[in-house]
């Protein structure tokens, strides 16, 4: 790629060379949303394995990913994302933003979605998906947590946009109801346990705000900080710009034991019938265990 001679000191173009490259762009949305061998990159994409190997081979020259063996007769390797592949991710979610709105949505700035929506349509395509095996995030009951239970028969993800949030004027449609959220599934912390269900709240917020949040709510499930957005790259998440954070949009996953989405609520607008809604589903999946 030419440069002009005033790009070398342009942060700006140099991230280009690597996002401004379209097959680039959905080898690292495919690598962050599990699939990190050549064959499920070549299925997901439908990009020619010459293609793909000569783009691998850039990626990883790049410092974006690196190669990890996994088999060594024939030898095979995974893609992995580096430190500076894993600091992409705002990037990709912020693309994904975008297109959501503006190139898919007529603009709106809203916490919610339409049926109609291609968020929507995203969210509804996820039973059946399994999350990547080493996900792992930062929360308030450890530094490096599962996104998933390891002793639970099925967990419970909800993601929302943020607790103790001024939202502004006008107010952003759906934004509303994080705190009460979280209240609800206190409450009926017991009957999920007793169902052998766990339960994970999940926003963009840093750690520090999320403990202070689950100190004086008194939350007995983890709270994880999905802050580098590797949660919301994996699953493609839907997501709007609010108080000056990509915020997630509230939705609920039933997961089980084998980080398969088995259920997806969303869009979350009766949020006590969705609390209620996700127990039910989740006690059904550990009872067919």
């Amino acid at each position: 790629m030419r440069k002009h001679n005033a790009d070398e000191t342009c942060g700006i173009a140099q991230a280009a060379v690597v996002m401004g490259d379209w097959w680039n762009v959905l080898i690292l949305r495919e690598i962050a949303r599990g699939h990190v061998r050549f064959d499920a990159l070549a299925a997901e994409i439908g990009l020619s394995r010459n293609v793909l190997t000569e783009r691998l081979g850039r990626l990883v020259a790049q410092g974006v990913l690196r190669r990890s063996l996994y088999q060594r007769r024939p030898v095979r390797y995974e893609y992995v994302l580096t430190d500076a592949g894993l600091a992409l991710l705002p990037l990709l979610v912020a693309m994904q933003d975008w297109g959501d709105r503006w190139g898919l949505g007529d603009g709106s700035l809203t916490a919610t979605a339409a049926e109609d929506s291609a968020e929507h349509a995203r969210v509804h395509a996820l039973p059946g998906t399994r999350l990547p095996e080493d996900l792992r995030l930062p929360g308030t009951q450890g530094t490096d947590l599962p996104v998933i239970a390891p002793d639970a028969t099925a967990t419970v993800l909800f993601t929302y946009p943020g607790t103790g949030i001024g939202w502004g004027e006008p107010p952003i449609p759906g934004a509303e109801g994080c705190t009460l959220e979280n209240r609800l599934f206190r409450d009926a912390w017991p009957d999920f346990r007793r169902a052998g269900v766990d339960i994970r709240g999940i926003s963009t917020q840093l750690l520090h705000e999320q403990a202070e949040f689950a100190r004086a709510e008194e939350i007995p499930y983890a709270l994880l900080s999905d802050a580098q957005h590797q949660l919301g790259a994996a699953l493609r998440l839907p997501t709007f710009r609010g108080a000056g954070r990509l915020r997630h949009k509230r939705l609920i996953l039933i997961v089980d034991a084998e980080r398969t989405v088995r259920h997806a609520l969303f869009p979350v607008d009766d949020i006590p019938h969705a609390v209620a809604e996700s127990l039910r589903l989740a006690a059904d999946r550990a009872r067919a265990v």
